[in-house]
C-alpha cells in the first residue's frame, strides 16, 4: 500500500476545500457557534476538524472506505493482519478484546497487575479472573510482568480458561518474554491479549522492546496518545492469526463504543502512522540518543538513581526494558516521590509521571528535545538542593508480596453491584472489597472488588495516603472508610 497517503487527513481537507454546509452535528457548525472565549483558548482550528465521521468525513453509507482505508494502512506498516481504531481510549479497547475472549462466569487468566480498566472489563462482563503473579522484586517493592511459567501453572490448573491477558510493557517500561508466553498460550490453544498501552512505539525501530505482533500476539491493545503523537483517547487495537474472529472483536468494540467518533482523534492516528513509516527510524534514534545522555546526566545527581536493565532484567524479572521510561529513585534524598513529584510541578513547572513512595519517572518519546531534558536536569539539581527542606519521607508501609495477594472471593461482578456497605478503614480487615482502590498513576489496584481485605493492604493504602499516594477511584478518596460487600 501507498504509506504516503493519508486517508482521514486528506477526506478531511477536500470537505473544507468543497464547502460543505453541515445540518447535522456538532453543533457548534464548524465553530461559528463557539464562545469567542473558548475559542481563544482552545483555537478555531479544533472545531474546523470537528466534523462527523459519516455524513460529514465520508457519506452517509461511508461508501469510500476512509477509515477502513486508514485501519489497513497502519496493520500494514506494524506487521499486523487486522487493526481497528478507538476513539474511546485503550480502556474501551481492552474491554473489546476482553469480550471478545471471554463471556459471563468464563475464565480469563489475567496477570494481576493488570490496569484498572482490565478490571471494569471483568466487572462488565462477569468474567472470572485466574490470576497469574507479577514476578516481585522485594527489595525496590516493584512489580515485574508475570513469567511464562506463572502463565503455564494457571493454565494447566484451569484447562477450561478461554485464554489470557498480559500486561506489556509496564508503566515502569519493564518487558515481559511475550515469545515465551504466547508459546504458553498457543501450545493450549488459547489466544493471548497483551495490554500494550505503553508500547505504540515499539514496532517503529530495533533498539527497543519485541512488541506484540512480532512475539505472536493474537490481539494487541495500545494507546497511541502516551507514546505516539495521537490525542488524548487515541488507541488502536490489533489483530492477527484465526484464534479471536475479527467479526467478533469488531463487534465488541462496537458495542461498547461510541456512535460518534471523533474524526481529529481519527486523524491524528492517520497521520501519526504515517509519520512513523516515514520518519520514525530517525525520530527514534534521536529519542534513544537522549535517553542515553539523560540517563548519564540524572544518574551523576547525589541522591538519585535511574534504573536500569541491571536493576530490573534478569532471571525471576522483567525480560526486557523501555529505555525511553526513566525510572529515578529519589529516596537516596530521604524523600518520596510524591514530594519530589509535587515539587518539581509546584516549583519548576516540570511535570513528571508516575510518583511512587520512592521514585518518580520522565518518560520520554520523539517529541523530546535537548531543552525540554535541561530543564528536567535543572529541576532535579535544585530538588537536589532543597531535599533537606522536604523531610523527613513519610513512611509508607509496602507488605510483603504474600500480604499483597488477596484472596478473590466473589466475582468482581457480583461484589461491584452487591449489596454494599461503607465502613471505617481500620474496621475493613478480612471484609470484601466491593470497589477498586487504584494508587493513580500507575493505575493497578490494590484491592478489587470481590477481594478480601487484610491488614497489610490497608496499612499500606492508609500510609500511602498519608505520604501523598492518590486513590481517586475509591469512594471516599480520603480513605476514611471503604466500600465492602454486606455478607450473610
Amino acid at each position: 500500500m501507498d504509506q504516503t497517503q493519508a486517508p482521514v487527513l486528506e477526506a478531511l481537507a477536500a470537505y473544507h476545500a468543497n464547502g460543505h454546509v453541515a445540518f447535522t452535528p456538532p453543533g457548534h457548525k464548524q465553530g461559528r457557534g463557539a464562545d469567542p472565549r473558548t475559542l481563544a483558548t482552545l483555537g478555531a482550528d479544533v472545531f474546523t476538524a470537528d466534523v462527523l465521521a459519516n455524513g460529514g468525513l465520508d457519506d452517509r453509507t461511508s461508501s469510500r472506505g476512509i477509515l477502513e482505508h486508514a485501519q489497513q494502512l497502519m496493520a500494514e506498516a506494524v506487521g499486523a493482519e487486522r487493526t481497528f481504531f478507538s476513539t474511546c481510549g485503550s480502556s474501551l479497547s481492552v474491554k473489546a478484546a476482553m469480550l471478545a475472549v471471554a463471556g459471563p462466569h468464563e475464565s480469563l487468566v489475567v496477570g494481576r497487575d493488570a490496569h484498572k480498566s482490565v478490571v471494569a472489563g471483568l466487572i462488565l462482563a462477569g468474567i472470572r479472573p485466574l490470576w497469574v503473579d507479577p514476578q516481585w522484586d522485594p527489595g525496590l517493592h516493584l512489580a515485574h510482568p508475570p513469567s511464562a511459567q506463572g502463565f503455564a501453572r494457571v493454565l494447566a490448573e484451569h484447562p477450561e480458561a478461554r485464554g489470557a491477558l498480559i500486561t506489556s510493557p509496564t508503566p515502569y517500561g519493564t518487558c515481559a518474554d511475550l515469545a515465551a508466553v504466547v508459546e504458553a498460550l498457543h501450545a493450549r490453544g488459547k489466544p493471548l491479549i497483551v495490554d500494550e498501552a505503553w508500547g505504540a512505539h515499539l514496532p517503529f525501530h530495533p533498539r527497543l522492546p519485541r512488541w506484540a505482533m512480532d512475539a505472536g500476539a493474537d490481539v494487541c491493545v495500545t494507546s497511541v496518545h502516551k507514546m505516539g503523537s495521537g490525542l488524548e483517547q487515541s488507541s488502536v487495537f490489533h489483530l492477527q492469526g484465526d484464534l479471536v474472529e475479527a467479526s467478533v472483536l469488531k463487534s465488541c468494540e462496537d458495542l461498547l463504543g461510541t456512535t460518534s467518533p471523533s474524526v481529529i482523534l481519527y486523524a491524528a492516528l492517520d497521520g501519526w502512522r504515517r509519520q512513523m513509516v516515514q520518519h520514525g527510524r530517525a525520530l527514534y534514534d534521536s529519542a534513544l540518543d537522549l535517553a542515553t545522555d539523560l540517563r548519564a546526566r540524572i544518574e551523576q545527581l547525589p541522591g538519585l538513581h535511574v534504573h536500569g536493565r541491571d536493576d530490573f532484567c534478569g532471571p525471576d524479572r522483567a525480560a526486557d526494558l523501555d529505555p525511553l521510561q526513566l525510572v529515578i529513585d529519589v529516596s537516596g534524598l530521604g524523600i518520596t516521590g510524591y514530594t519530589a513529584g509535587d515539587w518539581m510541578r509546584s516549583h519548576r513547572q516540570v511535570d513528571l509521571h508516575v510518583c511512587d513512595h520512592r521514585r518518580v519517572s520522565a518518560q520520554l518519546t520523539h517529541a523530546d528535545d535537548s531543552t525540554g531534558a535541561s530543564r528536567l536536569v535543572a529541576g532535579l539539581e535544585e530538588l537536589v538542593a532543597v531535599a533537606g527542606d522536604l523531610r523527613p519521607a513519610a513512611k509508607v508501609e509496602v507488605p510483603d508480596p504474600a500480604a499483597l495477594r488477596l484472596e478473590q472471593a466473589l466475582l468482581p461482578r457480583d461484589a461491584f453491584f452487591g449489596p454494599v456497605e461503607h465502613v471505617p478503614l481500620d474496621k475493613a480487615a478480612g471484609r470484601v472489597a466491593a470497589e477498586m482502590l487504584t494508587p493513580y498513576p500507575p493505575g493497578i489496584p490494590a484491592a478489587i472488588p470481590g477481594e478480601r481485605l487484610d491488614a497489610a493492604v490497608l496499612a499500606y493504602l492508609r500510609t500511602g495516603h498519608d505520604a501523598g499516594m492518590f486513590v481517586p477511584d475509591a469512594a471516599d478518596t480520603e480513605l476514611g472508610t471503604v466500600r465492602v460487600v454486606v455478607e450473610q
